[in-house]
């Protein structure tokens, strides 16, 4: 298929051949609207000799195509934050707050990051510790 953005319509044409009983990834999609209509506009010609390549580019992809089969694998809602400085530590907790389970890992034997190495904190005046 040579047309626009895969964005949007690359999921409906693998739709259709998933329900014809084939694999969708059967299908190849060559963007010639956005990598040659939009960036050639001044050059007709040099955008319809781009598309050319990039068509036969994709029926040169297309002949290769195989089958990926599909399997589906269950999955622990959970998070890994790495690095419990005030970034890693405000992640934790906001992924917290929505019920997920956060492990924290800090590779030195105290949290806070750059933020526990300050005396004070601009521009409250507070203690970095």
């Amino acid at each position: 298929m040579a047309a626009c953005t895969p964005k949007i319509h690359e999921p409906t044409y693998r739709a259709v051949l998933q329900e014809a009983g084939l694999s969708p990834y059967y299908f190849e999609m060559v963007n010639i609207r956005e990598h040659c209509s939009f960036v050639h506009q001044d050059d007709k010609e040099k955008a319809t000799e781009k598309a050319k390549r990039l068509i036969l580019a994709g029926i040169n992809r297309a002949r290769e195509l195989e089958a990926v089969p599909r399997k589906e694998i269950s999955v622990t809602k959970a998070a890994l934050v790495i690095g419990a400085g005030i970034a890693g530590m405000n992640a934790a907790l906001d992924l917290a707050a929505q019920g997920i389970p956060v492990y924290l890992v800090e590779k030195e034997p105290t949290i806070g990051g750059k933020m526990a190495q300050l005396d004070r904190i601009f521009p409250t005046d507070d203690c970095g510790i």
